[in-house]
């Protein structure tokens, strides 16, 4: 691979935690042709000193507002070593949870969209019902319903801002396929086409 080879594609996953995004990832990883790099938010998060988590990670609700500056450039710096690794001719899956939820709007996405502007990017959905989400919080993490019965409020902004304003080139749910089955789905559609043009609608709704 070089700086003359073909530009790889980008596979982006965007959902909320707990949706299934690392194992629709690893999946591409382990099954399509050609060398994947999995550049996503967990990753991500590991490189972070501790004194700055959760970082990118930074959930829907404006808490952490001294983050936030910080966090547009941690995406910059994300979405630039997406863009170099497609240059290089390699192949990049990334999980994230793209949101504007934060103490004022920071308009990230249509910032890191820029960043990528004419390379192949394919920009997946990936739903899950919010009661499943919260069955896969209690397994994982044993953290579920608030004393009341109700879901948190994090988890109900994470399934509110996550997909806004919800333009896809494929969208999946993970309560209705399996990861291998998504990922089965993605790669159809990244061999069959069409091509993908979900950043540029996004674009052009930004600019109108």
């Amino acid at each position: 691979m070089s700086e003359t080879a073909s530009p790889g594609k980008i596979v982006i996953l965007n959902g909320p935690p707990r949706s299934g995004k690392s194992s629709i990832a690893a999946e591409i990883q382990h099954t399509f042709k050609g060398v994947w790099m999995n550049l996503g938010v967990d990753h991500f998060m590991k490189m972070t000193p501790e004194r700055y988590q959760p970082g990118i990670g930074l959930r829907p609700g404006g808490e952490r507002p001294e983050l936030e500056s910080l966090i547009v450039n941690m995406y910059q710096a994300l979405y630039e070593s997406i863009a170099l690794h497609s240059r290089l001719g390699f192949h990049v899956v990334v999980d994230v949870g793209h949101h504007d939820g934060y103490s004022v709007p920071r308009g990230i996405l249509p910032k890191c969209i820029q960043i990528l502007k004419g390379l192949p990017v394919f920009f997946v959905g990936v739903r899950c019902p919010i009661d499943v989400i919260m069955e896969r919080r209690i397994d994982t993490w044993q953290v579920g319903y608030t004393s009341e019965g109700k879901v948190p409020e994090p988890v109900r902004f994470w399934q509110q801002l996550v997909h806004k304003p919800g333009i896809y080139d494929l969208e999946v749910d993970t309560s209705l396929l399996s990861p291998k089955e998504c990922a089965a789905l993605i790669g159809q559609r990244l061999a069959d086409g069409p091509p993908p043009i979900a950043f540029q609608q996004i674009e052009e709704m930004e600019t109108e």
